[in-house]
């Protein structure tokens, strides 16, 4: 049963819709991330479940009472802000127990639940300690401290590691998610970073000009993205509109051109209308043409168009009868532009999206 439902919410700014007719439901415990690109509406979503804005149309449900209404303050909900928005006059015990008296929480329970909060985020000891005394990723616990000792009921975290260096903001995606563990918070988390996203969340929503695309566990999404604008998101870079589709028991065919393709059916891919094939550039078979060589099954000969050195790889534009694609493959010696090669797209590595 979920926890809290966003239902046929609307939004706009100046007149610009930013969410139309959007529903989320998010079920209690669970960690969700909203991901997507810059102003696809993931942090008006956020916004609007913490009461910072008002929808023009639809309900905010939450434990089936409508709290569409119901003003930031009278919301128990914890929020992390991108840049930890934290008090630089007082110490880190202050800035925790912040919200505990504006509750008025007593003295005697204030010091024990701040001092229970800093244990939970390896901060003891640094309670008489100012912001600036702090690095970024010791500021960013605080902010969680201070957003948990409230004992929230929803926590919403808003882009909290865009400012931390790459090493810091893996050490603390895991943090976050060993806190959220810990104690069983119902979590909606903001990013536009893929692997962020996917590494700590029960569930991820993939947000596109203020709907939901797909909502799935980050394996699902990872593996059969539903739509095209899902796919390319993250990482499938090579698309084929096919001409025909035709389903069999434990395959599909798909016809483009005088090219024929087979590949495993699955139950993701079984709405008829799914006939855009997608696959990743590491996932290509690539082998240079010799003479007389026979085409194999799902093969076609291309001619590389542009190497560029990767680093561990070599990646490749090729060219062929039915458009360019882009291809990664690891090798010593590499394929240079106008060199004929034979593509493969194996079987299990090609997906169907809408």
């Amino acid at each position: 049963m979920a926890l809290f439902t966003l239902q046929n919410i609307s939004v706009a700014y100046n007149k610009k819709e930013i969410l139309k007719d959007f529903n989320l439901k998010i079920e209690k415990g669970k960690l969700v991330s909203l991901l997507g690109p810059s102003g696809c509406g993931k942090t008006t979503t956020l916004r609007l479940i913490a009461g910072f804005l008002q929808s023009t149309e639809g309900k905010f449900l939450f434990k089936d009472k409508d709290y569409t209404k119901v003003p930031v303050n009278k919301r128990n909900f914890g929020f992390v802000f991108q840049n930890y928005a934290l008090f630089p006059h007082l110490t880190i015990f202050d800035n925790i127990a912040f919200g505990l008296r504006l509750r008025k929480v007593s003295k005697i329970e204030i010091e024990k639940r701040v001092l229970n909060m800093l244990e939970t985020v390896n901060l003891s000891g640094f309670q008489n300690r100012f912001p600036a005394e702090l690095s970024g990723g010791q500021r960013q616990r605080v902010a969680i401290a201070r957003a948990l000792v409230i004992e929230p009921e929803i926590l919403l975290f808003d882009e909290p590691l865009s400012n931390l260096d790459a090493n810091l903001r893996v050490n603390m995606r895991v943090e976050i998610r060993r806190i959220q563990q810990e104690l069983g918070i119902t979590t909606v988390y903001v990013s536009h970073d893929q692997e962020e996203c996917f590494s700590i969340s029960d569930q991820v929503a993939i947000m596109n000009k203020g709907v939901i695309e797909q909502l799935s566990d980050p394996a699902t999404i990872y593996q059969y993205p539903e739509t095209k604008f899902v796919a390319d998101f993250i990482g499938f870079k090579n698309f084929i509109e096919f001409d025909q589709r035709i389903d069999k028991e434990n395959e599909i065919e798909l016809y483009k051109g005088n090219l024929v393709f087979t590949i495993q059916r699955h139950v993701h891919m079984n709405n008829l209308n799914k006939k855009i094939g997608a696959i990743r550039p590491d996932d290509f078979m690539l082998t240079e043409m010799t003479e007389d060589q026979v085409i194999p099954q799902n093969g076609m000969i291309g001619m590389v168009k542009v190497t560029t050195f990767l680093g561990r790889s070599y990646q490749y534009v090729v060219e062929t009868s039915i458009g360019d694609f882009t291809i990664n493959k690891e090798m010593v010696d590499p394929y240079h532009a106008g060199q004929k090669v034979i593509i493969v797209i194996p079987r299990n590595q090609m997906v169907l999206v809408d």
